[in-house]
């Protein structure tokens, strides 16, 4: 089994060979020490380090500060060993599930480790030694020859040993300012934790947020297509009460149209036969021999009373042309139309009371499979008025 050390000679080996393609032993190293950086302390990875379920590396402190911010209601660290949790890698937003033993349930990177060890040996036997840095301390602003080199805990700021035994904060509490740093950086550190937790949460609610959005439009586009279908059906509904209607104006209009027409065809043969006797007469005038003309003439005077007398004709009564008793009073439809709403839950309660008492055909019948109310059916129209018998005369 090839050993760790192996490995990392492997690796520096194809780093210094990158090194020497590119001519820039710091340019390399400086690359080297970005992938070995900590996403959240944004320093080089401290021992021990973790590997993430999506393959990114966190230091396990970094980790669990990471956890706690993420779970603040799950025990702390010192019992975390009983309880799991979860929490997002800070690099990929991969979320990161943890069993009952929490952070450090997580797998140790011992390559990346070693790696690092490696690097820091390599980074201390082939640098130069570094040159001395000036001492930057700043100095005291009243005692100009004073480093600040205390911390005043009762006002909160840097001070120097001066300012404590004779200025202005002789009667305050102070601290080492190497040990308020340490607090500072951990409460930043903690800080930072926190806010990359509540990254994570935001960014759970603002996913909620877009899949409820999601949900409102396709439960929108639903239910405007529910409405639609159901004024479709109240429109094909109008349109065949509409026919019914129709159809029964037309039917009473072409008896009547053929009634008439019947009519005048037999006063028209009566209008000829009328008219052949006029012809009769004015020939039977003209005859000079008085025994053919009194011969001729007395049927003919029969005939002639006959065509006279109308009384075989009928007659058409007054108004018979008319069709009122076809009118329509649309002022409750059109009231109970503009009247309709969606359903409340007051109004399904009416209708199952309503059904409890035996009224359950009666309300099917004004409610649709949808809840929109339609207006009552009118009450039927009296069957219109047959053609009258026609007048004897």
């Amino acid at each position: 089994m090839v050993s760790y050390n192996c490995i990392m000679t492997s690796v520096l080996s194809s780093l210094c060979g990158t090194r020497q393609r590119f001519g820039s032993t710091a340019g390399t190293m400086e690359n080297l020490e970005k992938q070995l950086t900590c996403p959240i302390c944004l320093e080089m990875f401290t021992k021990p380090v973790v590997i993430l379920p999506c393959q990114h590396n966190l230091c396990r402190k970094c980790a669990n500060d990471v956890f706690q911010a993420s779970n603040p209601y799950f025990p702390t660290r010192s019992s975390s060993l009983t309880s799991g949790g979860r929490f997002r890698c800070p690099s990929c937003r991969h979320e990161v599930v943890l069993d009952r033993h929490g952070v450090y349930g997580l797998q140790r990177n011992l390559l990346v480790e070693n790696i690092i060890d490696m690097f820091k040996q390599g980074s201390s036997s082939n640098s130069k030694p570094a040159p001395e840095q000036k001492d930057e301390t700043p100095m005291c602003d009243i005692h100009e020859d004073e480093k600040i080199n205390i911390f005043c805990v009762s006002h909160g700021v840097p001070t120097c040993s001066m300012c404590k035994v004779f200025g202005a904060h002789k009667d305050c509490e102070v601290s080492p300012i190497s040990s308020i740093y340490q607090t500072k950086k951990t409460e930043l550190s903690d800080g930072i934790a926190m806010m990359v937790g509540n990254n994570d949460r935001i960014q759970g609610i603002m996913s909620q947020l877009e899949e409820a959005g999601r949900a409102i439009e396709e439960n929108g586009r639903r239910q405007k297509t529910l409405v639609c279908e159901k004024f479709d059906q109240l429109y094909s509904l109008l349109e065949q009460k509409k026919r019914e209607m129709t159809q029964k104006v037309t039917a009473e209009q072409e008896e009547k149209v053929d009634y008439i027409r019947s009519l005048t065809r037999k006063y028209v043969d009566h209008l000829e036969e009328s008219c052949k006797m006029v012809e009769m007469g004015i020939q039977t005038m003209e005859e000079s021999e008085m025994a053919l003309f009194l011969q001729n003439t007395k049927p003919l005077l029969q005939k002639i009373a006959d065509a006279s007398s109308m009384s075989h004709l009928d007659k058409v009564e007054r108004g018979y042309e008319q069709m009122d008793h076809y009118s329509v009073d649309f002022r409750k439809e059109r009231k109970a139309l503009r009247s309709i709403d969606f359903v409340r839950d007051d109004e399904d309660e009416d209708e199952e009371d309503a059904a409890d008492a035996g009224d359950e055909q009666k309300e099917e019948a004004r409610t649709d499979s949808a809840g929109v109310v339609l207006p009552a059916p009118p009450a039927s129209p009296a069957s219109p008025a047959q053609p009258s018998a026609p007048q004897q005369t």
